[in-house]
């Protein structure tokens, strides 16, 4: 079984992550989106609020997981009896810092490759700090995220205001 881990911080997930999340369901037998638990954010969304608005967004895909970790991503992905690891890639940005993580993960686990995925086109503007920062200023994200993220985007930032 080829089971691959997709880890973020999914912080609202948007189109752009379920895009790579679908893609990568039919290419592997199993997807483990992996919600980082990070000390060094302050998150909107709490883990546990960010893996069910993943997995209602995904529920109609059978071979995905969500689960919340923390810790290396490489201790994590062994854990998970897998060895590959897929990270989104929306501009050349991204590249550079992903590239030198997936360097450091080669580094402390030869074991472990990383694939780059990118998101279709329509997506590679997105990014959860924009949609956080249009829905806080009242704009309408309904075209970005899922339906359920956008209505906890909502119900969120009334309760934050």
């Amino acid at each position: 079984m080829r089971t691959v881990v997709y880890p973020g911080s999914f912080d609202p997930p948007t189109n752009g992550h379920l895009d790579v999340i679908q893609r990568a369901s039919r290419l592997f037998d199993r997807v483990v989106v992996a919600v980082a638990r990070n000390n060094n954010k302050t998150p909107l969304f709490s883990p546990d609020e960010r893996k069910e608005l993943i997995k209602e967004s995904v529920s109609e895909l059978a071979n995905v997981d969500v689960d919340v970790f923390e810790g290396l991503l490489i201790d994590y992905v062994t854990k998970q009896n897998c060895n590959i690891v897929i990270r989104g890639i929306r501009a050349v940005s991204d590249f550079e810092f992903e590239f030198q993580m997936a360097l450091m993960n080669r580094k402390l686990n030869e074991k472990i490759e990383t694939l780059f995925m990118m998101p279709r086109a329509s997506y590679s503007f997105l990014s959860s700090h924009l949609v956080k920062e249009i829905a806080s200023l009242g704009g309408d994200v309904s075209t970005f995220v899922s339906e359920t993220t956008s209505k906890a985007l909502v119900t969120k930032l009334r309760k934050v205001s």
